[in-house]
C-alpha cells in the first residue's frame, strides 16, 4: 500500500510501505479520509513522536470501511463505515485499527465530515466533560475559535448547554466563526481578551472552564478573572510555553491549571471516551446540532499543500485528506 512519509528535508511523498496486519483486537480499515490535525505537523518536524507500536506516519483519525476483522472483533462486519481514533498510521490506503478505537458513522454524516470526528469531537467531550467537569449554564472561553478544535467545541458547548466566549485574530475570523453560535467573540488585535474577561467577571459572568492551545504571556494574566474553582485547561502552546502566575490568586480561587493531551492517554481510557461520545454525543450530531466545520478536502497526494493551510493559519475548521 502508500502512505505519506517525511522525507529528510521534512517534504512529504506518497510512497509504498508494508501492507498491515491485523492482530485478533483489531480490524482492517479501507481508509476513505484523514483528518489533519496540529499534532501532525508536530510529528512532522520531529517533536511528537507515534506512541510505541503504531505506524511511522502520520495522521490520527480517519474514516473508512471495514475490510477484515481479528477474531475479537464482535462488534463489527466486514463492511461496516467507520470512523476511527488512531494513534497514527492514517495518511494511508489501509491502518489496522483497535476494535474500541472505532466508532460508527453518525447517520447523516459524510465520510470526509467522520474523519473530522475523532481527534477533535475526543479532545473537545475529554477537555470539556472530563478534565473541565462542564454543565449546563458555565462559562467556557476557547481561545483560537477559528481552529479546527474550536469548530467542534464552540457547537459541543452550545448543544450542551454552555455560555462560550473565543477569541480570533481578524475581523474576517469573526464572520467565519459566526455560525458556531459563541456568545461573545474577542477580536484580539483590537480588543483585549484580560478587559473581556474582566468586565465579564464583574458582572457575575466569571469563566468556570477555559480550554487553551495557545498560552503564551497573557495565559497568566487571564488567571484573575475566573470563577471561584475554576479549571483552565493548557492543550498546546501556540503562544509560547512561559507565563508569570499569582499563585495567590489561584488557591484563594480554588483555580486549577490542568494539563491535558489525549494521544499519552491509555488505550483503556480512550476506548472508555469514544464509547461516551458514542452515547453522548452521536445524538446531536445526527440532529446536527454538533458537526465538524469543513474548511478544505485535498487529496492525500497534495498533503504537503493541506499541512501548509495549518501552517499559515489559512483555515477556518477542518482540513481533510480524501484518500478515495
Amino acid at each position: 500500500m502508500k502512505a505519506i512519509l517525511v522525507n529528510s528535508d521534512r517534504s512529504l511523498s506518497w510512497s509504498d510501505v508494508p501492507d498491515p496486519v491485523i492482530k485478533p483486537d483489531e480490524a482492517l480499515v479501507k481508509i476513505h479520509a484523514a483528518g489533519i490535525n496540529r499534532a501532525d505537523l508536530m510529528q512532522r518536524e520531529g517533536n511528537y513522536p507515534p506512541p510505541p507500536g503504531c505506524p511511522e506516519w502520520m495522521g490520527l483519525e480517519v474514516s473508512g470501511e471495514i475490510v477484515a476483522l481479528g477474531s475479537e472483533c464482535a462488534r463489527w462486519s466486514i463492511g461496516d463505515k467507520v470512523c476511527a481514533l488512531l494513534g497514527g498510521g492514517g495518511y494511508a490506503e489501509y491502518v489496522a485499527v483497535r476494535h474500541d478505537m472505532l466508532m460508527s458513522v453518525p447517520e447523516g454524516v459524510t465520510m470526509e465530515e467522520a474523519a473530522a470526528i475523532p481527534e477533535a469531537f475526543a479532545t473537545a467531550y475529554l477537555n470539556m466533560f472530563l478534565e473541565g467537569k462542564a454543565k449546563s449554564g458555565d462559562t467556557l472561553l476557547m481561545n483560537a475559535g477559528a481552529s479546527g478544535l474550536a469548530s467542534v467545541v464552540i457547537p459541543m458547548a452550545k448543544a450542551f448547554g454552555l455560555r462560550v466566549i473565543t477569541t480570533v485574530r481578524e475581523d474576517s475570523d469573526v464572520e467565519a466563526i459566526g455560525h458556531l453560535g459563541a456568545d461573545i467573540i474577542v477580536q484580539t488585535k483590537r480588543e483585549s481578551i484580560t478587559e473581556a474577561l474582566k468586565c465579564e467577571y464583574e458582572a457575575g459572568r466569571g469563566v468556570d472552564i477555559t480550554i487553551d492551545c495557545l498560552g503564551g504571556e497573557i495565559m497568566g494574566k487571564c488567571l484573575h478573572f475566573l470563577s471561584h474553582g475554576a479549571r483552565w485547561i493548557m492543550i498546546a502552546t501556540l503562544a509560547g510555553a512561559v507565563t508569570e502566575i499569582d499563585l495567590a490568586n489561584v488557591f484563594r480561587r480554588n483555580v486549577r491549571v490542568i494539563g491535558s493531551t489525549l494521544r499519552s492517554r491509555a488505550p483503556s481510557f480512550k476506548a472508555e471516551l469514544l464509547a461516551s461520545l458514542e452515547r453522548d454525543v452521536w445524538p446531536k450530531v445526527t440532529t446536527g446540532e454538533v458537526r465538524p466545520t469543513i474548511y478544505k478536502i485535498l487529496p492525500i497526494t497534495e498533503a504537503e499543500a493541506a499541512q501548509n493551510i495549518l501552517y499559515t493559519g489559512e483555515n477556518v475548521g477542518k482540513v481533510v485528506l480524501k484518500v478515495i
